[in-house]
This record gives structure tokens, sequence and C-alpha cells, in this order.
């Protein structure tokens, strides 16, 4: 009856484990994923106004898009890669969830990964999908 009783409460702990930390990652996955397309917003606003002024092209400064995500990732405490192509700023987040329960079979935190992008528009006429 004892070995039973161990096993079974180890098979609780774990599932609780589970439910438990695996929200927790979910929470940081959903705050990563905002804060990689905050950052990149931040980055897509670094337009070259000479080039908007003269001609009405909206283009990218990628070393200023560059800069300007890495700030707002530092202002809000996250590290990730900002990387631009053409006129799009893409932010990736990767952060490091502590776990509460899957600490006792050995599984200290969880990596989790966001992701966002964003590219300068001229006003607004409909929803971009």
């Amino acid at each position: 009856m004892t070995a039973f009783v161990v096993v079974l409460t180890t098979g609780i702990l774990a599932l609780a484990g589970l439910t438990l930390d695996g929200g927790l990652a979910l929470a940081a996955k959903v705050r990563a994923n905002g804060q990689a397309e905050a950052a990149a917003r931040a980055g897509a606003q670094a337009i070259d106004l000479t080039a908007y002024r003269d001609s009405g092209a909206l283009r990218l400064v990628p070393a200023q898009a560059v800069a300007n995500a890495q700030t707002h990732l530092a202002a809000e405490g996250a590290t990730g890669t900002v990387t631009v192509s053409g006129d799009t700023v893409t932010v990736t987040v990767t952060a490091s969830q502590p776990t509460q329960l899957l600490g006792l079979v050995g599984i200290g935190s969880l990596s989790v990964h966001g992701q966002g992008s964003a590219h300068p528009q001229r006003g607004v006429t409909a929803i971009d999908p």
C-alpha cells in the first residue's frame, strides 16, 4: 500500500506541475510575443524622412530601426534579436520561465520564444492581415 501511495502522490505532483508550470509558460510566451510585437513597431518608426519628403516613399533606416527596437526591448527588460529585411522589422524574444513544481522532477526552467514583425504604413485605410 505504501509504494502505491508514493507512486500516486508523485504522479499527482507531476500533473499539478504540468498544469501550473504549463500555464506560467503560456503566460510567459504571450508576454514575449507582446514584447516582440511592440519592439517591432518601435523599430518600424525609423523611416527615412528625406526619402519620404522627396518622393513619398516609406523606407526604413535599418540601423536606426534596429537601435529603436533594441532600446524598446531593453526598456522592458527583455532580450532578443532584431532583423530588418526590406521594409519589415522582425524581432524574436527569448525568455526563461522558472518552474514551480516541475523543479521537483529536475526541470528548473522552461524556455519560451516570442516573435513579432512590423512595417511602416501611411495612414490606416483598412485592416492589414
